[in-house]
């Protein structure tokens, strides 16, 4: 059977498909790959842009390694195949929540943290800084759990390099509100409140819309007073007729008409309008996205923030390129985990996207330089063109990384292209 990612753009069809129910049955089909001589890969839900999670030997679903597993104090323990929406609301029902995490809540706890999945936080990073332990199946088919030391930090955003992770254990607070802000402004009032914003909130995201001026910011915090929420007609008339209907339809007559894009943009930065409210943190943190799109991100030093912004702006005026999808910025802190495109700075994430329909290749790589020029590290699962070669230049432990590959998985069992090229053969 033939898998296909989220976006289109990545399919396989491998010689044989499993779904583990088990770490037993994991590590089975570690080693039927092993003694067949095939690659042995586990997926998750499809929302990597990239390679990454393909293979055409064994490809692992994570259909059947779903489920909270044990539950601390301040801990819990997961399956490797949980979507993180389900997390979140397993959570919530025993009055527990993550401290941040990204807007995308479909994908597998696993596939999202071998992967750098993130979100936006001045003093919280992403979902790998807030994993604990790992249990996993390594090449030679043991399963080990680790919490510290060089595999814990390898292995937290290991791109399924090290071995298949079969569970994660997650560090977890009581469930709080989120005070949430949004505001339209200017493009230049935005950067220049930058450092402001960034040190003033918890969390800090915000949207450029291109051949525009006009900025959407949002602004995070706990709540100190109660839970208000705009209603649900007013959040399904934003958050899925506004954001998803209405786009959808916008970039399809953007795709056929694409003198008509600026003016979408313009009039969509002038209808926008302050909002604020306050809800249980999951339900602010994620957003509904169902127009199909491909991306492009990367991560660059923080201080460099504004003055890439403004070549993107640059770039984007003097091309013939027409972008109606807004150019996302996010910042967080440093990581301790080696390939986190944090890993070691304070970090700003700068994310390009496109309709799915009318990609734009020329568009991701100009970007792409702009960036790299800067010391930027694309998102592993994210449409990028480095390789081995740039990449062990801006991570300092990235040798380190594939030396303890070359230990633990010397004959590639747990290889793919992708892998090939970002990591070395």
């Amino acid at each position: 059977m033939t898998f296909t990612n989220w976006a289109g753009n990545q399919s396989i069809t491998p010689a044989e498909t499993r779904s583990p129910s088990s770490p037993a049955e994991v590590a089975q089909a570690v080693g039927d790959a092993r003694r067949q001589g095939r690659k042995v890969r586990m997926t998750g839900t499809g929302h990597s842009f990239t390679g990454v999670a393909l293979t055409d030997g064994i490809l692992l679903r994570p259909d059947g390694l779903t489920g909270i597993l044990s539950v601390g104090d301040d801990t819990v323990t997961v399956a490797a195949g949980t979507p993180v929406h389900v997390l979140n609301v397993e959570l919530d029902r025993r009055g527990l929540a993550l401290a941040n995490m990204g807007d995308v809540t479909v994908q597998t706890v696993a596939g999202a943290i071998q992967t750098g999945t993130h979100g936006s936080g001045r003093s919280v990073g992403g979902l790998a800084d807030q994993v604990t332990g790992l249990e996993l199946v390594l090449a030679d088919g043991s399963l080990v759990t680790v919490s510290e030391g060089d595999l814990f930090d390898a292995a937290r955003v290991g791109l399924g390099a090290l071995g298949v992770v079969t569970a994660v254990t997650f560090r977890v607070e009581p469930a709080f509100l989120l005070h949430s802000r949004r505001a339209p402004m200017t493009f230049d009032a935005v950067l220049d409140a930058l450092d402001a914003y960034t040190l003033d909130n918890d969390h800090l995201d915000f949207f450029w819309f291109p051949h525009t001026d006009r900025c959407l910011v949002k602004r995070n915090n706990r709540a100190t007073g109660g839970q208000h929420t705009p209603g649900r007609f007013r959040t399904w008339l934003d958050e899925v007729f506004l954001e998803n209907r209405v786009f959808e339809v916008t970039n399809r007559v953007g795709a056929r008409f694409p003198a008509v894009i600026p003016p979408i943009n313009r009039l969509s930065g002038v209808v926008l309008s302050a909002s604020e409210s306050a809800d249980t943190a999951y339900k602010v943190f994620t957003s509904v996205r169902d127009v199909r799109f491909l991306e492009m991100e990367y991560a660059v030093p923080r201080r460099h923030l504004a003055s890439a912004l403004r070549e993107v702006r640059a770039l984007v005026e003097r091309s013939p390129w027409r972008i109606s999808f807004p150019v996302e910025v996010r910042v967080t802190p440093p990581s301790t985990a080696w390939l986190s495109t944090a890993h070691d700075r304070d970090t700003a994430y700068i994310a390009c996207h496109v309709y799915r329909r009318t990609p734009n290749p020329s568009y991701f790589a100009a970007v792409e330089e702009i960036m790299t020029a800067l010391g930027g590290r694309p998102h592993w699962g994210k449409l990028h063109n480095q390789d081995y070669t740039y990449l062990s230049g801006v991570y300092p432990r990235f040798t380190d990384f594939v030396a303890l590959r070359n230990r633990l998985d010397p004959d590639r069992l747990f290889g793919n292209a992708y892998l090939d090229r970002v990591l070395g053969g």
